[in-house]
């Protein structure tokens, strides 16, 4: 037997196109036919998701697509969230591999594939001969001549069977991770449909059955380190008479498999999740649960499961059933029960968007189906009294509801501004006015802009310049909801660390191991993180917990939660102070009134919040 390798750019692509026995054989009939149906099917689901989309929508997504710094990192999230999975790899980077590995290696394939053609039969690119199906099979429809042999010959047998092996080396551990998940670092997967049973083999089996259909024809179309040793077995093995075309028809078959089930199963993010990108950069949001801009994200979801794992409600098992990613999965199937049921009982912690390597904003999602069913109830805020509109202070400080059922921030924050010399106003000292966040949690979208209009024209009325304020959850609203003009909106982990920094205030040192609580809508869903530890390393000495920064678990009272029991919410308080006590702090600081008070009735150590430790160390002037 005579094994062949050859130099092809020694060749003319004539005298290629003179070697090839066929331009076509019947076995791709299956895989023009899945390729053919998933071009369809996404070009419909893209013309339905533009034309849900608002007018005003359309143009800003249309205006993307011409600008320059939009189009560059469009490309870039596309090569680091769908190619290369960056965000996995950061995190757990054996699962990182593993997505990467067939991600981005079978598009290496399809690109060679494609180079090839492009240098050599340059024809079969165009649909009318065959760009559908030519570069796929390239190896099946090209012999190549066995006289040229030299070094550059082996470039692109090398490379692709480079490729191939990089690829099934990330389907092996794909196919491990089914039975020993944690291994890869998940405790917890998602239990596939039969669509995507159906999606998931046939994909396992697209990769072995090229390797085999390749090595078959290696003596014939070439190969190199894996399909040439492979096609010598098969020789010795089966004589010289190689019956090949099965293993083509099955890797076709396979392939077809996979592209008629891939939009009924999780792998439709494959395709979907670019889509998301370019919409998401272009900075359109979630205004509905089911259509427009939430319709893409629902198909860009990969159910990879690493939600399930990253949701503090799963520390008890009946609560899995809670998570992100079986929300989008029956949002996809319209299943209304379901989707309201988990829509209300989510904490809105923002930890599955945090870590969602797609990422899914699940629970603006969750509220934009709240929106639905919450909505219903009267509400009037005429009692806002206007005669006591505070005036002429350049400082104003909301308090906000939890703080004011929690004095001890109120007070430690009147004596810093007063050592700080502020010039300050307490906006409702007198009477409490919410923000409006818990309405918007809830869903009741009109009665929070209602509310939000009546506070925004007092603050707008009061002539400050600066606004204050102590609750995270006040905070996130006022910085995205009030477009408050020329007044600047800060948490006071940021007012008190620029005191500090600017020795407006000086504190003293405390022999003590401090730990930090990251509050949910301070640290995930502000993404202030630095100035409450700067502000902490003044005082004492600063240990991590074990969960922190965007990984920080939620202290359990959570006011985003509509049917959650408190026994639930009293494990998951518990796992977050686990957590903080890792390495054995004396105290826990957190920067919220609402978590102070959670975490504060389960602690086994003090509890105390940011701005009372530093009132209690100011060095008085």
């Amino acid at each position: 037997m005579k094994i062949l390798t050859s130099n092809i750019l020694q060749i003319s692509p004539s005298e290629v196109i003179d070697r090839i026995p066929d331009s076509y054989n019947n076995f791709v009939i299956p895989f023009v036919i899945g390729i053919t149906f998933i071009i369809l099917y996404l070009s419909i689901g893209l013309i339905r998701i533009i034309y849900h989309l608002e007018k005003e929508e359309r143009i800003t997504l249309l205006k993307s697509l011409f600008k320059p710094k939009i189009i560059i990192k469009n490309i870039k999230d596309i090569f680091n969230d769908c190619l290369i999975h960056t965000k996995i790899w950061k995190r757990k980077p054996l699962l990182g591999y593993m997505h990467s590995s067939i991600a981005f290696g079978w598009f290496l394939l399809i690109v060679l594939g494609h180079i090839e053609v492009a240098l050599f039969v340059p024809k079969h690119l165009s649909i009318s001969e065959g760009s559908l199906f030519y570069p796929i099979f390239y190896r099946f429809f090209v012999w190549v001549n066995p006289e040229h042999v030299t070094l550059r010959g082996y470039f692109f047998f090398f490379l692709m069977d480079f490729v191939l092996l990089y690829i099934l080396s990330g389907v092996a551990l794909a196919m491990f991770k089914r039975v020993r998940s944690l291994a890869l670092g998940m405790r917890h997967t998602t239990k596939p449909s039969l669509a995507d049973r159906f999606a998931l083999y046939s994909l396992w089996a697209i990769f072995p059955l090229r390797l085999l259909a390749e090595s078959f024809t290696a003596d014939l179309s070439g190969g190199s380190f894996l399909t040439i040793p492979m096609n010598y077995i098969f020789h010795n093995f089966f004589g010289n008479s190689l019956n090949f075309m099965p293993t083509w028809w099955l890797y076709s078959t396979c392939l077809g498999i996979f592209f008629l089930a891939m939009p009924f199963s999780r792998y439709m993010h494959i395709l979907t999740e670019p889509l998301l990108i370019v919409f998401r950069n272009a900075g359109l949001k979630v205004t509905k649960p089911r259509v427009g801009f939430a319709e893409a994200e629902i198909y860009a979801c990969s159910s990879c499961g690493l939600c399930i794992d990253a949701c503090p409600m799963n520390v008890k098992k009946k609560n899995l059933k809670f998570s992100s990613v079986y929300f989008i999965r029956f949002l996809r199937r319209h299943n209304t029960k379901k989707i309201n049921a988990i829509a209300n009982k989510c904490l809105l912690c923002g930890k599955c968007f945090a870590l969602c390597p797609v990422g899914i904003d699940s629970p603006s999602i969750r509220v934009a189906q709240r929106k639905t069913n919450h909505n219903k109830y009267e509400y009037n805020y005429n009692q806002i009294n206007y005669s006591s509109i505070p005036k002429q202070s350049k400082t104003l400080y909301f308090a906000g509801c939890m703080t004011q059922l929690t004095p001890v921030i109120l007070n430690s924050l009147e004596n810093i501004f007063k050592q700080a010399g502020e010039d300050y106003t307490i906006l409702d000292k007198d009477e409490v006015i919410c923000c409006g966040r818990p309405l918007m949690l809830s869903g009741r979208e009109e009665a929070a802009k209602e509310l939000i209009n009546k506070n925004k024209k007092i603050i707008q009325e009061s002539g400050c310049n600066k606004l204050i304020l102590s609750c995270p959850i006040c905070y996130k609203i006022f910085k995205e909801e009030y477009h408050l003009k020329n007044i600047e909106v800060l948490h006071y982990s940021q007012y008190i660390n620029s005191l500090l920094e600017n020795n407006i205030i000086q504190v003293k040192k405390e022999d003590k191991k401090i730990v930090y609580h990251d509050p949910c809508d301070l640290g995930r869903g502000s993404g202030i993180y630095e100035e409450p530890r700067n502000v902490l390393k003044s005082i004492g000495e600063l240990v991590k917990a074990d969960k922190e920064r965007e990984e920080n678990i939620c202290c359990g009272g959570s006011l985003g939660s509509l049917t959650l029991e408190q026994k639930d919410r009293n494990i998951i308080t518990e796992g977050a102070i686990s957590s903080l006590m890792a390495n054995h702090p004396d105290t826990i600081v957190t920067a919220c009134p609402l978590c102070y008070k959670t975490i504060r009735n389960n602690s086994p150590i003090d509890v105390e919040d940011l701005s009372e430790i530093i009132s209690r160390n100011i060095i008085k002037k």
